[in-house]
């Protein structure tokens, strides 16, 4: 790592965290009521009370971690407002309170700013790309760098929008780097730790489960790479089950002291807020929702179907169930099914490939974009947790490279209806651009420096039916910003233009799914070819 790279990533680090002080006044989202009032639960009442506490209808439901993170927070609060401390105070605002969350999130944020910038120093191959001037858009591990540090998803999320994401991500880097540096105890327990501080990352445990397992517990052929079974390492077995049991025990301990688990657990998985979100995720559940809906008005038309409510129900912006009109009614246990049987590939994979922590890092992105696509309830933002992995692969080859830009794109402009205020749209218009064309850019030349044999350039970063769609998605953010209320039909059909933006950028993500588990599993049979 040259001093120059160490300068451009501090500057990088210190210009996003000026920045995001300058959010302060911006829209919030009800998350900002939601972690007002766990602050109040973790700091006004006694333990046996956080689980159970419902005055407001924002209940604490992440794990208790995280609980503990807001009761820590919650002490240095009264310095602000001590008001915003009372849960009798609903949908309390002040500007110290408000000013209170958001410098608390940019605080946390440094945890990732940090992790991001250990991975590209220690992690991210350096390369020159000749012809050009800057190393802010050629040298790869700047380029990584920025890619991660200024995450358009990430920072209207957390910083407009309102949650804590950034330290999350932060420890999910660590916990990679830890696997790249082969301190496999160390991943596992920044993994467990993290599972503890909010449960969406399950989505991606079945990733370490298997890596751990493959490559810390058993060992390998030197001539062929297969498992060897009799080398199994009970003691490294127990070791890892150890630092888990503790870690989901100092959590959890508590509560099942106090017979909460139950309560807790059903706080943590509520099944019955629906198959999707109010605005739905743009994953396979928007595409079989929107197909129900044309099966349901052809139907109606030709008058082959029966009145039914439940069709304008999954489009009337509310978090609720409701069953389809045609196709199928979904239920939680067949998303579970169909996550299993679409993760299965991409660990078996792993298993029978355990080729560095790079194939760790592409199943824990195939297990994370799964669920993504299959799973129950699903929100929107979980996109980040396959943009952001994928970033540490943009640099890595060609390939890849296409896959991030593409995803990225697509999965941020899906991002775009959550913050809906006139105020913010263009912040919210020059945030995406600047980092889609930085992306576009920097990629671009970067992938310059990759040996590929191939008749297509490596300079062609996406083919031109990719470059069709980009170009309808504009149209589309188009329609949805302005076109729609311009036509007079904001009164008549509200929901189109949420319909339009989840349906158009699930096609473009569905297809990113299935061309980037397609070039992993590719991978391994250009291999097993060459090695025959």
């Amino acid at each position: 790592m040259t001093k120059q790279e160490n300068v451009l990533l501090v500057c990088v680090a210190t210009c996003l965290s000026f920045t995001k002080l300058l959010m302060v006044n911006m829209y919030r989202s009800t998350d900002y009521e939601v972690h007002r009032n766990w602050l109040a639960i973790t700091h006004s009442l006694p333990m046996d009370k956080w689980y159970t506490e419902n005055t407001s209808e924002w209940t604490l439901d992440y794990p208790p971690l995280f609980a503990w993170f807001e009761f820590t927070l919650s002490q240095f609060a009264p310095l602000f407002d001590s008001a915003m401390l009372k849960v009798s105070n609903l949908n309390y605002v002040s500007y110290s309170s408000i000013l209170f969350h958001r410098l608390t999130v940019a605080a946390a944020d440094l945890l990732y700013l940090k992790a991001a910038y250990s991975f590209c120093t220690t992690c991210v191959p350096g390369r020159k790309v000749t012809g050009t001037s800057h190393p802010l858009i050629s040298d790869p591990k700047v380029i990584v760098g920025v890619l991660l540090m200024a995450n358009f998803g990430l920072f209207i999320i957390d910083h407009i929008h309102f949650q804590y994401n950034g330290f999350l991500f932060g420890i999910l880097l660590y916990s990679i780097l830890s696997m790249y540096q082969r301190h496999y105890v160390t991943s596992a327990l920044h993994f467990a730790t993290l599972l503890n501080f909010k449960h969406i990352f399950l989505y991606i445990a079945p990733a370490y489960g298997i890596y751990l397992l493959r490559v810390y517990c058993f060992k390998s052929s030197t001539k062929d790479g297969s498992v060897l079974w009799k080398t199994f390492s009970i003691y490294k077995f127990l070791v890892l089950a150890v630092i888990v049991v503790c870690v989901f025990g100092m959590s959890f301990g508590p509560f099942i002291y106090l017979g909460q688990l139950a309560q807790v657990i059903s706080r943590l998985f509520p099944f019955k807020r629906g198959l999707c979100h109010a605005y739905w995720a743009p994953n396979f559940w928007a595409l079989y929702n929107m197909a129900d809906k044309a099966l349901y008005i052809t139907g109606r038309k030709l008058d082959l179907v029966p009145q039914s409510n439940e069709s304008a129900a999954m489009t009337g912006g509310l978090v609720q169930e409701f069953n389809h009109a045609v196709l199928p009614s979904i239920k939680p246990l067949a998303t579970f099914i169909l996550t299993a049987l679409f993760i299965l590939p991409s660990v078996l994979h792993l298993w029978n490939n355990p080729i560095g922590p790079k194939s760790f890092l592409k199943s824990l992105i195939l297990c994370g974009f799964t669920s993504f696509m299959f799973g129950w309830h699903v929100h929107e933002k979980a996109i980040l947790l396959v943009i952001i992995p994928l970033a540490l692969l943009a640099v890595d080859n060609p390939q890849y490279t296409r896959h991030f830009l593409f995803l990225s794109i697509t999965g941020h402009c899906s991002l775009l209806p959550l913050i809906f205020t006139q105020f913010e749209q263009p912040v919210l218009y020059f945030g995406l651009a600047a980092y889609s064309i930085y992306s576009w850019m920097s990629l671009h030349l970067v992938t310059q420096t990759f040996e590929v044999k191939s008749s297509a350039p490596a300079h062609c970063l996406l083919s031109k039916y990719e470059k069709y769609y980009l170009y309808g998605l504009v149209v589309v953010i188009l329609y949805y910003g302005m076109g729609h209320s311009l036509l007079g039909l904001s009164e008549t059909l509200p929901f189109l233009p949420l319909l339009l933006m989840s349906v158009y950028t699930s096609l473009g993500v569905t297809y990113c799914y299935i061309r980037l588990y397609k070039t992993v599993l590719s991978e391994s049979m250009v291999k097993i070819i060459k090695s025959q």
